[in-house]
């Protein structure tokens, strides 16, 4: 059964999600710093820097919510990014962001759905995914058009929450994601839902070498599985 945010809700996962973060726009970069102690930040530096040999020209950043990791990506000098995301809320927050920082020529932002993407077939030289691919309605589905519009020899990095084996951080991990997180979110972005849906969807999520047999079923090669932070979050990579 698929993990959704508002359970007493009859809407499909998509339009949920869509909901869930336009509620809570506003708060999230706010959100996503303090409740990870600035890490984030960090874990997207690391993320980018799997695509500094390639050098992509063209970028796509799903999911691209505010915007912080299309933004990240711009140390990579490309041509082009377009960012991606289901939420209105979340891309009017990221259009004012990249207002602020006179990044509006080298960014944009469109309203779009990940599992229906409108590119060509073999668009882009690299595709990145934050804190995404876990809110696909269809997770193979969504990967699979991400491979159709990366060009051949493109690459795919994802940054993505995964759960750590290892005591005691499993068992950290646990309280925290479970019973503190969802109180400060809930305080401060007034919608409990969306951070008792976080620690739920990373559950639910096929993380590690599980996520790694699904990247090669849908074509990806060369895939590579990186633990960040004690298996926190992880970075994949794969090519087209």
């Amino acid at each position: 059964m698929s993990v959704v945010p508002y359970k007493d809700v009859q809407a499909n996962k998509k339009s949920q999600v869509a909901q869930m973060f336009n509620s809570i726009a506003g708060k999230y970069d706010f959100l996503n710093h303090f409740l990870s102690a600035g890490v984030d930040i960090y874990w997207r530096r690391k993320a980018i820097d799997f695509l500094k040999q390639s050098q992509p020209k063209t970028l796509l950043d799903i999911a691209t919510g505010t915007g912080d990791f299309a933004i990240e990506a711009l140390r990579l000098q490309p041509h082009k990014i377009i960012g991606i995301d289901i939420s209105e809320g979340m891309l009017a927050v990221g259009q004012e962001k990249l207002k602020r920082k006179n990044l509006t020529d080298k960014i944009e932002l469109q309203l779009g759905d990940s599992e229906n993407l409108a590119f060509a077939d073999n668009s882009f030289d690299a595709v990145t995914a934050a804190f995404g691919v876990r809110n696909f309605e269809n997770l193979t589905l969504g990967l699979q058009e991400i491979y159709r519009v990366l060009k051949p020899a493109g690459q795919l990095v994802i940054l993505e929450f995964s759960k750590p084996q290892a005591f005691p951080f499993k068992q950290g991990y646990n309280i925290y994601f479970k019973h503190v997180l969802p109180v400060f979110g809930k305080l401060i972005s007034k919608d409990r839902a969306a951070y008792t849906y976080l620690p739920e969807s990373v559950q639910a999520f096929p993380d590690g070498p599980e996520f790694i047999q699904i990247l090669k079923q849908v074509g990806f090669k060369t895939t590579e599985w990186h633990p960040l932070t004690f298996g926190i979050s992880s970075i994949y990579t794969g090519v087209k």
